[in-house]
């Protein structure tokens, strides 16, 4: 695919896409209160979703509303303001990285950051994602202390 600018632009990964859908549902939870299967059901019934991971989609959803009391708790230390204070968007990113980062080890805590600050790029307010990467920032070092200590003690 090309922009009239003559700039190629890249496909998104599969594993990105459902990245987004997550983001997306959790953001529909927030709104709405629906719960993870129905919001699941809802969203795979779309049409032209695109080619995502949809394992990773589900994981992603479902664990993030199965423990987002728990997300929020390692979340509200490293805000600046109260939840509530939050857009949704900013607010969905935000706790799907905070999933990510305290129960996927095998996703690297900069790919999380990174993945995080694109969404928030994509769908949130023009400053958001600056507040989303400084959130993270804090928060990856306490999530992921072994992964830090190895890159700070490097063989």
């Amino acid at each position: 695919m090309s922009s009239a600018a003559g700039n190629t632009v890249k496909p998104k990964s599969p594993r990105h896409r459902a990245r987004e859908l997550a983001m997306q549902g959790i953001y529909q939870w927030r709104v709405s209160g629906t719960d993870a299967s129905d919001i699941q059901k809802h969203m795979e019934g779309e049409k032209n979703l695109g080619h995502y991971d949809k394992e990773m989609f589900s994981r992603l959803l479902r664990g993030v509303l199965a423990n987002h009391e728990t997300l929020v708790e390692l979340l509200q230390s490293h805000l600046d303001r109260p939840l509530s204070d939050l857009s949704t968007v900013e607010f969905a990113v935000l706790l799907l990285a905070t999933f990510e980062l305290s129960q996927q080890p095998d996703v690297p805590y900069k790919v999380v950051i990174n993945e995080a600050v694109e969404l928030a790029k994509t769908f949130g307010g023009t400053d958001g994602y600056k507040y989303v990467n400084g959130v993270l920032d804090k928060l990856a070092p306490k999530a992921r202390p072994v992964e830090f200590a190895a890159r700070s003690n490097p063989r």
